[in-house]
């Protein structure tokens, strides 16, 4: 597990999640003037004694935004280095590419779409950033709007309504990287350690991971080497890197910057 600073504080749960019987053992909570919180979540499946570790951007969208990041042209550089360029609050990597970085979906950066919609099994869902806030709707659901200033289609949903998504595969184990919304006007990107993405789905679909955050919709994006995450604080920042270069980033910026 990466250290994180002294300042956090250690909480220790004892909240199962009834059939998947995953069990928070720790959790730590920072937050930065940006008002972005960073929460670091250790898990174990009682059942089966698997391990999980979750990181949070959680952000009000009342305050923050979400700004897609495009690097359409080489040289493409790492996660870390791109959010402290823009001087961004938190990020992850984005959507699926292919061998020649050619973006997998749809991609709205600054309200240019760069790659259109498309309708494929996995990549099922759109995040959506735009003058209504943060967004993951159904393909189906999407409609290109006018006030769409940054959009990212990826997949497979996670969670829907609140209930972890079945179906998904159980036995390929990779590291994740997610977005997920709830009720209120809260969102959050999030990281995972190498997991499957029916467990994922199932942890996300049933723990309240941080205070009056529970999830309604989750979204899976581009995982394995091309998962990253990053989160601004003073001093040196959070970070897990990328282990592979990717095409875009989604990052958590102040409204006004992003939308």
């Amino acid at each position: 597990m990466r250290k994180l600073s002294a300042a956090l504080v250690l909480l220790v749960a004892a909240a199962t999640t009834g059939r998947a019987d995953w069990t928070i053992t720790s959790a730590q909570t920072e937050s930065t003037p940006g008002c972005v919180q960073h929460r670091h979540v250790v898990l174990t499946n009682r059942e089966t004694s698997a391990h999980a570790v979750i990181d949070l951007a959680l952000f009000s969208t009342k305050s923050c935004t979400l700004r897609v990041i495009d690097q359409a042209n080489a040289p493409r550089h790492e996660l870390a280095y791109v959010m402290r360029r823009g001087n961004c609050l938190a990020g992850v990597n984005g959507g699926y590419f292919d061998s020649d970085y050619a973006p997998i979906g749809l991609l709205i950066v600054d309200g240019k779409t760069i790659a259109p919609l498309r309708r494929a099994r996995l990549i099922t869902g759109v995040l959506i950033a735009s003058s209504r806030g943060v967004q993951i709707m159904r393909t189906h659901e999407f409609s290109r709007q006018p006030e769409s200033n940054s959009a990212v289609q990826c997949g497979p949903f996670l969670v829907d309504l609140g209930r972890r998504v079945r179906g998904l595969e159980e036995m390929r184990e990779s590291r994740r990287t997610f977005a997920a919304v709830a009720k209120s006007d809260r969102a959050a990107l999030g990281f995972c350690s190498e997991i499957s993405l029916a467990r994922l789905a199932e942890i996300l679909g049933s723990m309240q991971l941080a205070d009056d955050f529970k999830i309604s919709r989750a979204l899976n994006l581009d995982g394995g080497s091309s998962s990253g995450f990053w989160f601004a604080r003073e001093g040196h920042a959070f970070s897990v890197p990328e282990q592979k270069t990717v095409r875009d980033f989604v990052a958590v910026v102040p409204r006004g910057s992003g939308d």
